[in-house]
């Protein structure tokens, strides 16, 4: 007796495998979708970068090569600006915002160094955390608040002042020397904060491996631990220099002109408290803060990428 088949015969040749279909063919088959480019996401922020600084540096470079007519006639095209900005009272008060940053960003260097290094040595959790924040905060704490609590403390009638009699034996807040004590209030948390990570970075095999040696301290200090900190270092200082270079608010509520800074000059320039019509001159010396802290950037960077290689 035999079976009828109600279908087609499965052939043997083709029983037991599936039909494979080619790419792109049939009805499973999508479009891929092709993904945006990584640099759109970063285009809001080109945009705001160069509103807010590619706009006012092509202003600052305009006016500061623009030379206005005395007579009223048409402005020109020149150097008469920059000229201007490198002379006189101009220069020196170049030269004088030079001297107080460097200044101080030497005595921060110093004196931050060794605070940064017995937090990170300090076996209290609680402790770090502490200094750091208040570092964080005292970081960014200037401008007038901070030269009306120095004169209230150390001023001509300050708290201390009167208390230990300061006055008599020749001490003046209104000084150079007056003004680098007030930056250090706030360049010594920026020195901690910075070099912190590079002294996290050191490893502890590095101190063994000197101590097993017989080297003592200041010879692991001197022989291992600052050659690598160098670039780190040097790095701090070039930034408490700019910090200290581009401060305004605390030196002017304090000082006023009694110190010479370019940072001064320029908001007398553009007030017209000197003399009327050197807005553009203001530009020109704007111009000139501007290369010194692209100096200032050009000798960072470089020593940033060192100590990286060596601290990662």
């Amino acid at each position: 007796m035999t079976s009828t088949l109600t279908g087609p015969a499965a052939s043997p040749s083709t029983s037991g495998k599936r039909r494979v279909r080619a790419p792109g063919t049939g009805p499973a088959a999508r479009p891929r979708r092709r993904r945006a480019p990584a640099w759109l996401a970063a285009v809001p922020l080109l945009a705001f970068t160069a509103l807010a600084f590619g706009v006012p540096a092509l202003a600052m470079l305009g006016g500061a090569f623009t030379v206005d007519d005395p007579a009223g006639g048409p402005a020109s095209y020149g150097t008469e600006n920059l000229a201007t900005s490198l002379q006189g009272a101009y220069l020196t008060a170049l030269l004088g915002s030079v001297k107080l940053s460097a200044t101080a960003a030497v005595l921060a260097a110093l004196l931050g160094l060794p605070l940064a290094q017995a937090v990170v040595t300090s076996r209290s959790r609680a402790l770090r955390e502490a200094v750091l924040t208040a570092s964080g905060v005292l970081a960014n704490f200037g401008g007038v608040p901070l030269a009306f609590a120095f004169v209230a403390t150390l001023g001509n009638a300050g708290v201390l002042t009167r208390h230990f009699g300061l006055a008599d034996q020749g001490w003046s807040l209104y000084s150079f020397w007056g003004l680098v004590l007030v930056y250090l209030y706030f360049l010594i948390p920026l020195m901690v904060l910075t070099i912190t990570p590079a002294l996290d970075g050191l490893r502890v095999q590095w101190r063994e491996a000197a101590r097993n040696n017989g080297a003592t301290t200041v010879q692991y200090w001197r022989h291992v631990a600052l050659p690598v900190l160098l670039p780190s270092l040097l790095g701090g200082f070039v930034l408490l220099f700019g910090s200290a270079f581009a401060a305004y608010a605390t030196a002017a509520a304090m000082v006023g002109s009694a110190v010479p800074l370019v940072t001064l000059q320029i908001s007398d320039a553009l007030s017209g408290n000197v003399l009327v019509g050197q807005e553009n001159v203001a530009l020109a010396l704007s111009l000139d803060m501007v290369v010194v802290a692209g100096l200032v950037m050009a000798v960072y960077l470089p020593l940033q990428r060192r100590s990286s290689r060596w601290l990662a």
